[in-house]
């Protein structure tokens, strides 16, 4: 990969996603757009880019940004924030809705990729909100990772993990065609809205405010101003009191926002803000 392609790919991914490929991404970068100039039969990266300037180039540049996004997950990752949710977050919220008067607990999964997240929080507030009406946004700036994600279905391998009692209670064990596979109930798929989206660009396809809302491992991939920008964005979206759970390996210490930390990886709008 000459450094002019190298430059132009990294600069329109960052136009478009404001992900922020540094010159240690170069391998990676290189080894996945091999899969796009396999996939629209282009002979060399420089022809590739060129096919990025065409008109009517959206549709790729979409495939692109796909190829680019890094889609690691799995159920109740960093399982101490779903501890949080059923056993603090929750519990305050339903108190709270009493006289506040809100007709659901919602969530928002920010950059739900395949899927794990978002499931992950229905299956929590399955088991704890009985009686409260829940819903789960989910939102990606991926096409083909929304795909799969609304589809709910999981390999073995990816199941695994999972207590067996949870398996048999949310899962359905795929026969035939699909045996070795998994599908999330359609009890919990049906809680949970899936969304393109950009989280920086525009406004989210919802007005109502959140109570919690997930936003793990993406800011890792952002630079500094990125970062400030979306975490005040989220904040915007939380009710007074709600909270914003990030990645472990992000912090948002050196950023300007209104929130407060409680927990690590686990902040929280301030009343009357």
């Amino acid at each position: 990969m000459r450094d002019s392609e190298f430059d132009f790919i990294r600069n329109l991914v960052y136009e478009r996603s404001r992900i922020n490929l540094g010159p240690d991404k170069r391998q990676l970068v290189s080894a996945r757009l091999g899969k796009r100039l396999r996939a629209t039969n282009t002979p060399t990266l420089g022809d590739y880019c060129r096919l990025l300037q065409a008109p009517g180039a959206d549709q790729e540049l979409g495939h692109l940004i796909d190829a680019i996004s890094t889609n690691h997950t799995f159920f109740f990752r960093e399982i101490a924030h779903f501890d949080f949710l059923r056993d603090k977050a929750v519990p305050e919220m339903a108190e709270r809705s009493r006289s506040e008067r809100w007709p659901k607990f919602r969530v928002w999964s920010a950059a739900c990729s395949s899927g794990e997240e978002p499931y992950s929080v229905a299956m929590t507030l399955a088991g704890s909100l009985p009686s409260w009406p829940w819903q789960i946004e989910a939102t990606d700036i991926s096409h083909r990772i929304l795909a799969k994600a609304a589809a709910g279905i999981y390999s073995d391998e990816t199941v695994r993990r999972l207590p067996p009692d949870t398996v048999r209670n949310y899962f359905q064990r795929g026969f035939g065609p699909q045996e070795g596979n998994h599908r999330v109930k359609a009890a919990l798929r049906e809680r949970v809205g899936f969304h393109h989206l950009n989280l920086l660009e525009g406004e989210p396809p919802f007005k109502e405010p959140f109570h919690v809302i997930f936003c793990r491992n993406v800011m890792i991939y952002f630079d500094r101003p990125t970062q400030e920008e979306l975490v005040n964005r989220l904040a915007r979206r939380l009710v007074p009191g709600g909270y914003l759970f990030v990645g472990h390996s992000e912090s948002l210490t050196h950023l300007t926002h209104g929130l407060r930390v409680i927990r690590p990886a686990i902040y929280q709008k301030p009343f009357g803000s």
